[in-house]
């Protein structure tokens, strides 16, 4: 039991009566009574002594005694959950550094009275006072450093904070040459921000100055890292202070980032990005000569949005996929997030990655994060931008210890740098540091900020700079001189003016407009996607067995027997059953496989079952992670009912594993909505702007089904919209043996991109949306599908439907289709890109074609239409006429009734079959002048 909280919760009347229990048994009382008890004498009861009165030798303790050492607790225990409020950890000065329930008085007892308590009473060995403890106690926790971690649920946790703390252990003592070595490191990060600053005056840099010391805990950060195996350190922070990471942490040039500002940029494929969202990768030389690869990721100015990324990424590092199964090291790779103050308060994406930290597909071991606090964000103070008492304040709520450090005191924040890595290799789990500075300028350098903080600029502009108070110091101190400070900052100003001369030396760099058409699509190289038989039979019997002590659920036993006999007697294989063999022949090609999203395990729709639970035990079984001819690893997991922070853990993982095939699912494709950030900034254009590839997968249930409108579409529309350049796929596959040979081809292709499938919900046990094993073992991905039945009667069509997804099943479960005999309908299972060499062979089949009409279930102003409707009149025969058959423009995508949903399909289904009203002839040729029909 721990002092403070015995004292703390205990009254006098409960002290006097461990006080019997003592008397008869001395060892059946905890230890903190018992030394309480050794120190006052031990003996039996005497007459009440005056309040405040030390006990005699060999007297027992009175009521009153009890009462002034439980009330001394109280206070300890005071200073332990409180005592950040009065630290002094604002370099700008606290407004008050006061705070009741720090005060003696509050809890009416007198300085006299607290020296009469015995510190052992106190729970502290080695004699003294109340008083003394109480001293010391605010030394410790009322200095440059507050400490928060009395919230954490776990007590060896906080017991451990606590020695470590009141030791003063991570306050290791900086010999003369550290501190020299520690005054040219803020040299060198001061002069890069006053030379940019000074040599481009108004361009935008975020400087880092007023939080400079980020960049020697980040060096402290790293050599402890490296000293406990790690062999690789992932980065993630926004812009403020991103230029002096990148040179002085990645070792990146000056003469890059001067070029940066030239205008001398390092070009590659794709239209790149501003020099303050760039990542990069370099290697950092450790005093121990072990050279240990840094990588900063690059992050857009969506600020906190790159922390999931990270995870990923440092998951993805962290795990071996060489074989059956994963190996996991988690002191290999660590992950340091940098954080806005106003962001991470205000950002939801930091809640939903600090909830990843302890779940089972998300672990990385314990991230470090850095709080780099100006006390603003832009404009905004933290009274307007937060309803807590410290930005940090959220990551209480999930265990985290937090410590605000004052950014002015350089030996306070290694020393706290080096308590938060202890704390992450001891526990591996996540600690936080609140580094509390100031922004120099404003919120970029062409910013005035005295607009809106006259006051807190006006104490700015008189503040010195961290470098400048430490350099006073050592002065001081002795261990430099006046001279050296100015010769060391002339040295570091020098090497940057070579460096900018070095610059002006290339030649000169122009852009060339380019206004012409989009830029080519890079042709997906072929990949045999065919599975031999034999294989497939044989993880089909696997992926439908169990142990047999194991006890599936009787009703699902059935349905997988079932499905079990199906390859067998060439029967129809749904579309989780495709999935499921897609994923296995993968597996044994030794090509690793994540699957993660929401109630994936099960499938939102009951499909998949990948993960069967023991109805007696409740134990889990995964067939697929146990298949024999597997020569990599499966992994499979729920994901948080959210989307951002998922898809952007499941997209870093991708962009670190090149080889693997990481797939997230929505439990309904309108869902993704909550991660379009992720979708639009990184999955996109992540590759265009940074290099960055990835083969993500996202599957989107999608279909109008008559559950309302968000549960109808996975907004077709935004996905097309942002394609362009070949950097994503999106198909809408309508057959399973498609959406097998889909999976397969995305994890075979040398071309690393993203890809996006609507997946179905009805279709999913559809009687027609099956396939044959023929189909898996000799087919191949089809971006456009013919009618086959058609086809017979060719040369009799005068209409061509083109569609996609589910309702073409509409259109052939029509009561019109069988009386539609001049009528094909021709599927178009990929979106982008564009498949148009084989929709135009396609039509080609049919020479007598007078329309082409387009159906869809989605609105006039959603779903394929609007970003197809041109490049299907590129593949309209001249002379032909183009319709646009589906809903009318609409605000929500789908009805919100059952009954109004199947009318308006039956309504569109018949149109698609009925005469296009008469339209003005059209002109010839495939002009954007004719102007397709609209119904």
């Amino acid at each position: 039991m721990e002092i403070s909280r015995t004292f703390g919760t205990y009254n006098a009347g409960y002290a006097q009566a461990v006080y019997q229990q003592y008397l008869l048994n001395p060892a059946s009382v905890p230890e903190e009574w018992r030394r309480y008890f050794e120190a006052t004498g031990g003996a039996a009861p005497e007459a009440p002594a005056p309040p405040g009165a030390a006990p005699a030798a060999g007297a027992a303790p009175t009521a009153a005694q009890l009462r002034l050492a439980i009330v001394a607790a109280e206070l300890v225990d005071a200073y332990r959950l409180h005592g950040h409020l009065i630290a002094r950890v604002n370099p700008l000065g606290n407004d008050a550094l006061t705070d009741k329930l720090l005060d003696p008085a509050f809890y009416g007892i007198t300085p006299e009275e607290l020296a009469a308590v015995p510190a052992a009473a106190l729970g502290f060995e080695g004699g003294g006072t109340g008083a003394a403890v109480l001293e010391w106690l605010r030394r410790t926790y009322a200095g440059p450093i507050g400490y928060e971690y009395e919230h954490i649920a776990d007590p060896e946790r906080r017991e451990w904070l606590r020695q470590q703390i009141e030791s003063g252990a991570h306050f290791r003592p900086l010999s003369a040459e550290e501190k020299r070595r520690l005054l040219k490191r803020l040299t060198a990060l001061e002069a890069l921000e006053q030379f940019l600053h000074r040599a481009y005056l108004g361009q935008k840099r975020f400087s880092g100055e007023g939080t400079d010391m980020l960049v020697p805990m980040l060096d402290v950060a790293i050599e402890r890292a490296a000293a406990a195996g790690a062999r690789e350190v992932i980065l993630g922070m926004a812009h403020r202070g991103r230029l002096n990471v990148l040179a002085h942490i990645l070792g990146m040039p000056y003469s890059r980032i001067i070029g940066e500002f030239e205008g001398v940029h390092r070009f590659h494929e794709g239209t790149g990005d501003v020099k303050y969202h760039i990542g990069g990768e370099g290697t950092y030389a450790t005093a121990s000569g072990q050279p240990l690869s840094v990588v900063l990721a690059p992050n857009p100015s969506h600020l906190e949005f790159v922390n999931p990324v990270v995870e990923g990424m440092v998951r993805a590092k962290q795990s071996d996929l060489t074989g059956r199964t994963i190996r996991r090291d988690e002191d290999a790779v660590l992950a340091i997030l940098m954080h806005g103050d106003a962001s991470f308060a205000g950002q939801g994406v930091v809640a939903e990655t600090l909830n990843l930290v302890e779940l089972a597909g998300y672990r990385t071991g314990g991230t470090l994060h850095i709080i780099t606090n100006n006390q603003i964000g832009f404009t905004t103070e933290p009274s307007a931008g937060r309803s807590t008492r410290y930005s940090s304040d959220i990551a209480k709520g999930f265990d985290i210890p937090i410590f605000h450090v004052n950014a002015d005191e350089p030996e306070a924040c290694l020393a706290v740098a080096r308590l938060a890595m202890e704390y992450r290799e001891r526990f591996h789990t996540d600690v936080l540091i609140d580094l509390i500075g100031y922004r120099r300028y404003g919120h970029n350098e062409g910013d005035e900020p005295a607009y809106t903080q006259p006051l807190m600029y006006e104490a700015i502009a008189k503040h010195p700079s961290v470098r400048r108070i430490f350099a006073d110091r050592l002065v001081a101190e002795g261990i430099v001189t006046p001279a050296e400070v100015e010769a060391e900052w002339e040295a570091a100003h020098q090497r940057l003016v070579e460096a900018q001369e070095e610059v002006k030396k290339s030649p000169p760099q122009h852009y060339v407009p380019n206004g012409g058409p989009p830029i080519a699509v890079v042709e997906r190289p072929a990949v045999d996607t065919s599975v031999d038989r034999e294989l497939l039979l044989s993880l089909d019997r696997q992926l439908h067995s169990w142990p047999s002590d194991f006890h599936v659920h009787p009703k699902l036993a059935r349905q997988l027997e079932r499905r079990a006999k199906v390859l067998a007697a060439d029967g129809p294989i749904d579309w989780a059953h495709a999935e499921a063999l897609a994923f296995g022949s993968l597996l044994a090609e030794g090509r690793p496989v994540r699957l993660t999203g929401q109630d994936v395990e099960r499938g939102t729709f009951s499909q998949r079952h990948l993960v069967l639970h023991d109805v007696e035990t409740g134990r889990t079984y995964t067939p697929i992670a146990n298949l024999a001819e597997a020569k990599a690893p499966f992994e499979v997991y729920n994901s948080p009912l959210s989307e951002l922070a998922p898809v952007g853990f499941e997209y870093g993982f991708s962009v670190a594993v090149p080889d693997a095939l990481v797939l997230w699912e929505a439990q309904f494709g309108d869902f993704a909505n909550g991660a379009q950030v992720m979708i639009d900034q990184f999955i996109a254009a992540g590759r265009v702007k940074w290099g960055q590839e990835s083969r993500l997968v996202l599957l989107l249930p999608h279909g109008a089904e008559g559950q309302g409108p968000e549960h109808s579409s996975a907004r077709i529309e935004r996905f097309l919209q942002l394609a362009a350049e070949g950097e994503m796929t999106v198909a809408d596959c309508s057959t399973p043996a498609n959406y097998f040979h889909l999976l397969r081809r995305q994890a075979l292709s040398p071309l690393r991109r993203p890809l996006v499938v609507m997946t179905p919900k009805s279709l999913l046990r559809h009687p027609k949306a099956v396939s044959h094993l023929a189909e898996l073992t000799d087919g191949r991905f089809q971006p456009v599908i013919d009618d086959a039945e058609a086809l017979t009667r060719a040369d009799e069509i005068r209409r061509v439907i083109v569609c996609t997804g589910k309702v073409y099943y509409d259109l052939i479960g029509s009561e019109y289709r069988e009386q539609a005999r001049d009528i094909a309908i021709v599927r178009l299972e990929e979106l982008y890109p564009f498949p148009q060499a084989e929709l135009t062979e396609v039509l080609g089949h049919y020479p007598a074609m007078e329309e082409l009409v387009w159906t869809q279930e989605e609105p006039h102003n959603m779903g394929a239409w609007p970003l197809l409707d041109m490049r299907l009149l590129d593949v309209t025969p001249e002379g032909v006429r183009l319709a646009y058959v589906g809903r009318p423009e609409r605000a929500a995508p789908a009805e919100g009734f059952a009954n109004a949903q199947a009318g308006e399909q039956a309504r569109l289904v018949k149109a698609a079959f009925q005469p296009l009203p008469p339209t003005e002839p059209s002109r010839k040729g495939r002009a954007a002048s004719r102007r397709p029909s609209k119904r």
